[in-house]
């Protein structure tokens, strides 16, 4: 019994690491959660229940300003659909890998292209947000399917637009991992996007590449997906404000929340922009490639993650975020589970100590009793504390 635990361990930390661990249960966890909610009248509750603890011992955070808005309960269960069957980790052929071989060397000059400095120095955009279709008007938001172009791929995904004439600030919500047989555009992580659009927030909620149906590409150590969200990025910096879709956007105010593999990306996308004012961190991966992707090539047996781990090490650190967060600019919200096998708790905490003593700006909680996906209460209060960030920090 001894080794069947550590080896379902193992599996939980290999999940992280390739892109989402929620496990199945969670998943459905996550499903149920929606249907309770969306069924109890009123907003969502302001007291903190038992599952408000600091990760560390700082005061806490000063981001409680009320929100604008009064209602924040999730979305009905039609609106945000759990896919039917959720794999535990990607398997060996699931996922796009540019990998030639388990044994194939990197050229430097090719893993140069991956790193933080790299990315910051290119430029991104020239795309257009594109209306694929008004899929319904939802009680405080209008939502739209999208399509935008990010390195030669097509993005797709939706967008949700709050009543009224604005300018609204734009949040990017960043998916985690589901297995991409079972994806829809309407994940799981909807009701986070519809939650924060009723607050008065425009929300971009992209399918990232290898995703469908968005397109198919190279995404390797993700910077691929890292891409597609600069690419949005600038796109929302340059039509935000102009005729058609983002008329009603805010371009100078633009915040991110991810959740575990959208938190990841998160992460590595504020490292290399300074356009974005406020992030959420929900159950993020760790921002040390080294330690992804050592889990991820040992533990699928050279099947995954092979150019990753046969990359210098000297350049994997330049390509983690966790080693340039002196580069970030905006705020930081972290939210992560006591009990997230997948995702230990230390990788949350070790990222707060980080930012804290670089004088970032960072409120840092842990959830006691709660996993990958957040669910009752803990859940609700991840919502209402996403509105209270943003009410601070991206609002102008």
């Amino acid at each position: 019994m001894a080794l069947l635990a550590a080896l379902l361990v193992v599996l939980g930390w290999l999940a992280a690491c390739q892109g989402d661990s929620s496990t199945a249960a969670e998943q459905r966890q996550a499903a149920a959660v929606a249907s309770t909610v969306s069924a109890t009248p009123g907003s969502v509750a302001t007291a903190a229940p038992t599952a408000t603890a600091v990760i560390t011992a700082t005061a806490d955070p000063t981001a409680t300003a009320s929100p604008t808005a009064t209602d924040t309960r999730a979305p009905t269960p039609t609106d945000t659909a759990t896919p039917t069957a959720v794999a535990p980790f990607p398997t060996a052929t699931s996922a796009v890998q540019a990998t030639p071989t388990a044994s194939s060397s990197v050229a430097p000059n090719q893993a140069a292209a991956w790193t933080i400095a790299a990315m910051a120095a290119r430029t991104y955009g020239g795309g257009t947000l594109t209306d694929r279709g008004k899929q319904g008007t939802e009680r405080g938001f209008t939502r739209n399917l999208i399509t935008y172009a990010s390195d030669g791929l097509t993005i797709y995904g939706f967008m949700d637009t709050p009543t009224g004439s604005g300018p609204f600030p734009v949040i990017i919500v960043l998916h985690g991992y589901v297995e991409p047989s079972q994806y829809g555009v309407l994940t799981y992580t909807t009701r986070y996007a519809d939650a924060l659009a009723r607050a008065g927030y425009i929300v971009i909620h992209p399918n990232l590449r290898n995703f469908p149906p968005s397109d198919e590409g190279a995404d390797v150590f993700r910077t691929g997906m890292t891409a597609d969200i600069l690419n949005l990025i600038a796109i929302v910096q340059t039509q935000g404000g102009q005729p058609g879709l983002l008329a009603a956007a805010d371009p100078q105010h633009i915040g991110l929340w991810g959740h575990s593999l959208g938190g990841g990306l998160a992460l590595r996308v504020i490292t290399i922009s300074p356009l974005v004012q406020a992030t959420v961190l929900y159950a993020a991966l760790s921002g040390d490639e080294q330690r992804n992707f050592d889990y991820v090539y040992r533990a699928s047996a050279g099947q995954r993650g092979a150019v990753e781990y046969h990359t210098p090490p000297e350049i994997v650190r330049e390509i983690s975020p966790l080693f340039h967060l002196d580069r970030v600019q905006g705020a930081i919200s972290i939210h992560h589970g006591a009990d997230d096998a997948g995702i230990p708790l230390f990788i949350a905490a070790d990222l707060c100590n980080r930012l804290q003593k670089l004088g970032k700006t960072v409120e840092c909680f842990t959830y006691p009793g709660q996993g990958h996906i957040f669910t009752g209460r803990s859940d609700d209060l991840l919502i209402q504390r996403s509105l209270d960030f943003f009410a601070t920090y991206l609002r102008p």
